[in-house]
């Protein structure tokens, strides 16, 4: 039932963008603030998971948030190569180069798109030290949102903080496993 309950809940972002892009007066960049916004939202629960899994423990439904973190990436991108590039890889590739948010973001995309590829049970158990770079990719989505945005509003200092606060936690686990050996 859980599982079911937090598929719906992740679902609710691309359930809203359908119905009020609509309304939209630029559907394109609109459908980019919602799918990235959505996606970095939910890596930040996926990391999140772990400092809080003593109040209340949903580490076992981290796969698949993670997922959903890289499928609102994976239509973040779409919008991008399809609407605002319309299918021109070489328009993809002089963005990429010349706007530094932007390739911060093919950086990110291409990594959270290795992790989903690689989260099978198979494939993880072969791959899980590179999903460590998960925190790579957060510094970098954080960093790629605030470039973004010409003028950093209260979600863009929220997304800093809480990777702050994120990345603390993971430095204090790796402080605490390197002292114990």
């Amino acid at each position: 039932m859980k599982k079911i309950v937090i598929f719906i809940a992740l679902l609710l972002p691309f359930l809203y963008l359908l119905w009020s892009v609509q309304s939209a007066n630029d559907p394109i960049k609109y459908i980019f603030t919602c799918t990235g916004q959505s996606a970095i939202v939910i890596l930040m629960i996926s990391l999140s998971l772990a400092p809080i899994k003593k109040i209340i423990n949903l580490l076992k439904y981290r796969r698949m948030i993670g997922l959903f973190a890289c499928f609102y990436a994976l239509l973040h991108f779409l919008n991008f190569y399809i609407l605002d590039a319309q299918l021109d890889f070489s328009f993809v590739v002089k963005e990429t180069l010349d706007k530094p948010f932007v390739y911060l973001g093919m950086i990110s995309f291409v990594i959270l798109f290795f992790m989903a590829l690689t989260s099978t049970k198979k494939l993880f158990a072969k791959f899980n030290k590179w999903h460590k770079l998960v925190y790579v990719v957060l510094v970098l989505v954080v960093i790629h949102a605030s470039m973004a945005q010409k003028v950093l509003s209260s979600l863009e200092y929220s997304f800093i903080f809480i990777a702050i606060i994120l990345l603390g936690y993971r430095s204090f686990l790796l402080r605490q496993k390197f002292l114990q050996k």
